[in-house]
């Protein structure tokens, strides 16, 4: 009788956990396995670039992959996981009602964007956190220029000055004046509750962040948060209004709410805390990785970030452990103890940083340089190659960036 490793979710580390559980399967010469994956879009959303132009492009199809490999993709949505069963209830595309039993489950559904009760925020704040979004928002910056010439207008408040909110500003000057005119005096102000920007970045790299928002016209509003968003702008926890008629959320995100429906322990973001083989805890058949897993990254202390340069990894060493166990063959303990980071500043460049201090190893152009290639080549799917794709999703094959 067949055996079936069940992954939902088709971002960074569903992808990878099905090509990882894909290349086990074939290493083991077995054919009495199924991967199957859910998920709602047969594409890879390139989430961390939706702060850029264009993105409607930022996506790129997997089907091939997953043909190369034997996954087989269920375009579809999971709304209930029973643990006590082996099996989850999802609907399709055209609204029918499905039931699939698993053997190993592999939850890899992500992470949104966190929006408070804060009066007027979801009427009038755009954001950047998922493809159609970010659209909606290159949209609106399009059409300012059918609006009255007024501060306004001219305006943009980005809502957190965390890694998000500091690469949408960068971005935005320059945007902006493309939209409405190079002579146009265009404003750029960044709100963050905390007394520093980029606070969860460290004290390493903010002078040279610091300085290129500078350079590029950008300044911050700290110490307080917005407290209500409506047509004409926002008003902070200090009383400080600030008008503008592009408003850009950016402050913090949660795990998928399904992580609720796995009777485990999770931390403050809702991720679920694994073991080394990235197993949920106390619940037999269960993986989770990606940004719905909260798992040790070394020996020190340190645990992953939601971020793409941990999914990647944490859906190569789901996949390979699901299967393994599966199988009754050897796992590989997750372990990630190299991190670095490299933060787009728009036009005047990126800083690149390693280390859990964040060193500035790198910054202005020539960190551009390597951002741009993570952005544009090293997060991306390989080629629909069977042995490619099997060299690429081998687990001992850490990708940092």
């Amino acid at each position: 009788m067949s055996k079936r490793i069940l992954i939902v979710g088709a971002g960074f580390a569903g992808m990878w956990s099905a090509l990882s559980a894909a290349r086990l399967i074939d290493e083991a010469g077995r054919t009495d396995v199924e991967i199957a994956l859910i998920a709602p879009d047969p594409h890879l959303h390139v989430r961390p670039r939706l702060y850029e132009e264009g993105p409607a492009n930022m996506k790129a199809p997997l089907t091939e992959i997953f043909d190369a490999v034997g996954v087989k993709f269920i375009q579809g949505t999971v709304g209930q996981i029973h643990t006590d069963r082996s099996e989850v209830d999802g609907h399709d595309m055209q609204g029918r009602a499905f039931t699939m039993h698993y053997d190993r489950l592999i939850l890899a559904t992500g992470s949104k964007l966190f929006r408070p009760e804060i009066a007027g925020l979801a009427d009038h704040a755009f954001s950047v956190d998922q493809i159609d979004e970010a659209a909606e928002l290159e949209t609106h910056i399009r059409n300012l220029a059918q609006r009255p010439d007024t501060p306004a207008r001219n305006t943009v408040v980005v809502a957190g000055g965390g890694f998000t909110g500091i690469e949408t500003a960068a971005e935005m000057p320059a945007r902006l004046r493309a939209a409405l005119g190079e002579n146009t005096p265009v404003r750029v102000v960044v709100v963050e509750r905390n007394d520093a920007i980029g606070p969860d970045l460290g004290p390493g790299p903010r002078p040279v962040i610091e300085t290129a928002l500078s350079d590029l016209g950008v300044t911050w509003h700290l110490g307080h948060g917005v407290t209500a968003i409506d047509a004409q702008g926002v008003t902070t926890a200090d009383g400080t209004r600030i008008e503008s008629n592009t408003v850009i959320w950016t402050a913090g995100v949660r795990a998928s709410a399904l992580t609720a429906q796995i009777p485990a322990q999770r931390d403050a973001a809702g991720r679920l805390f694994v073991n080394a083989n990235l197993a949920v805890e106390g619940v037999p058949g269960v993986y989770a990785t990606g940004d719905v897993a909260s798992a040790a990254t070394d020996d020190e202390g340190n645990r992953t970030l939601m971020s793409c340069q941990h999914a990647m990894n944490l859906g190569r060493s789901a996949g390979h452990n699901a299967a393994a166990d599966l199988l009754g063959l050897e796992t590989i303990a997750y372990s990630q103890p190299k991190y670095v980071t490299c933060l787009d500043l728009g036009p005047w460049g990126a800083v690149y940083t390693e280390g859990w201090e964040r060193e500035v190893k790198m910054s202005g152009m020539e960190a551009k340089q390597l951002k741009t290639r993570i952005n544009t080549e090293w997060i991306y799917p390989p080629r629909a190659d069977r042995a490619e794709v099997f060299a690429s999703a081998d687990p001992r094959r850490i990708v940092v960036a």
